[in-house]
């Protein structure tokens, strides 16, 4: 995106958050927004479709902290149409320097992208760059920014580990050229102005200025034959299908981050990643304690007073379980080794908590044993509020 875009754009607008936003609150944003926008849950739907790459574009740069403070400088300088025009210092409108050398706006910009010798290259190597003759490091393409989205996950699937697909719409390295820039067949050469450092000195009175190349617009190399598919860019925007494996016993919340599979960078610069935040649904069997999954097991008072082996569900079938004589109804008896997987081998234990299940309708003869039990019982001597509040 050139820098001239920059100004005329307002990404804080576009994600509908304040100029003073935290980075927190931004990717909050811009998640709610991916998630309400995204193609996949409007099909055919183009105004959508350009409203999410609109938010797409926008999270790219405020995103990254050091592309939104070059956004941020950049929109300041020119929030008032130009720089003061008394100190030596050039107008949006072309007008030049004060002291008569003509300076065209445009060239400065040169709808490069940025990173690719636009305002922000200028600026930010203005007084720190090397002498001239090519000695300097030149103002390469900077690697591609890192994407953030979202999937969810049963909590079977996030215990146990799966693969899941995901569906992206981003800048992505350019199937033609394959991120070159230059059209099959050919390649990029190197500038002979700036000898590939992208970077030419010139001195104005007692200062020497570094600046980007213009014939290569900072980047050090020329493309004589620009890739028909891209430009020359080496970057287009495609849909996608990226195969993510999420890891056994990840946590909702919890995120993966896949190295290179983010924003491309421009004319063959690293990709930036791609980070998956996994949400995880709740499940109607189990919950999860660190590595340990639980259980709440319903069981019959005779199974607690008497004792019994009963059947209790795992993530891989189910397993006996004995239940001591005279259990109390709460207890939690541990199964081990059939928790979630650890990541250094081996598992949690299941944590089974043993609750009495209350019938609600009882028939006659079962009604009279229960009856003649309780007889029994009191006549024992037992009392189950022996001691209770005082008594």
């Amino acid at each position: 995106m050139s820098q001239r875009e920059w100004i005329e754009k307002d990404f804080y607008k576009d994600l509908g958050v304040s100029p003073d936003a935290s980075q927190d609150d931004i990717k909050k944003a811009y998640r709610k927004l991916a998630r309400d926008l995204h193609p996949d849950a409007n099909p055919g739907d183009s105004t959508t479709e350009e409203r999410f790459k609109a938010v797409s574009e926008a999270n790219a740069v405020l995103s990254d902290p050091a592309k939104r403070k070059e956004y941020d400088e950049t929109r300041r300088m020119f929030a008032s149409g130009g720089f003061p025009g008394g100190v030596g210092g050039f107008q949006t409108g072309g007008s030049g320097f004060s002291g008569g050398t003509t300076f065209d706006l445009g060239d400065l910009f040169g709808g490069g992208t940025a990173g690719d010798g636009g305002l922000g290259d200028l600026f930010g190597g203005l007084f720190n760059r090397g002498a001239a003759g090519g000695g300097a490091q030149g103002s390469r393409p900077r690697r591609g920014s890192d994407v953030e989205t979202e999937t969810t996950l049963d909590f079977r699937d996030a215990v146990k580990g799966v693969t899941v697909p995901l569906r992206m719409t981003n800048p992505a390295p350019c199937t033609t050229c394959h991120g070159s820039g230059a059209e099959p067949g050919t390649s990029p050469r190197m500038c002979p102005r700036c000898n590939g450092s992208g970077i030419v000195s010139r001195n104005q009175g007692a200062f020497g200025f570094s600046e980007p190349c213009d014939d290569c617009r900072g980047t050090g190399s020329i493309i004589d034959s620009p890739c028909h598919t891209c430009r020359g860019n080496g970057i287009q925007n495609r849909t996608r299908t990226i195969t993510v494996r999420v890891p056994a016993g990840i946590k909702d919340g919890a995120r993966v981050r896949l190295a290179g599979k983010g924003e491309a960078g421009l004319r063959g610069a690293p990709s930036g990643d791609l980070f998956v935040t996994v949400h995880v649904r709740p499940d109607r069997v189990f919950g999860r304690e660190g590595d340990d999954l639980t259980v709440v097991l319903p069981v019959s008072y005779g199974e607690l007073v008497l004792g019994s082996t009963v059947s209790v569900p795992t993530l891989d079938g189910r397993v006996g379980l004995k239940i001591p004589a005279g259990t109390a109804d709460g207890r939690i008896l541990r199964v081990r080794g059939r928790g979630v997987p650890k990541r250094g081998g081996g598992a949690g234990d299941l944590l089974v908590t043993v609750k009495v299940a209350i019938p609600q309708n009882l028939d006659d003869k079962t009604g009279e044993a229960l009856r003649a039990y309780l007889d029994a019982e009191q006549a024992s001597g037992f009392d189950p509020r022996e001691g209770w509040a005082g008594a």
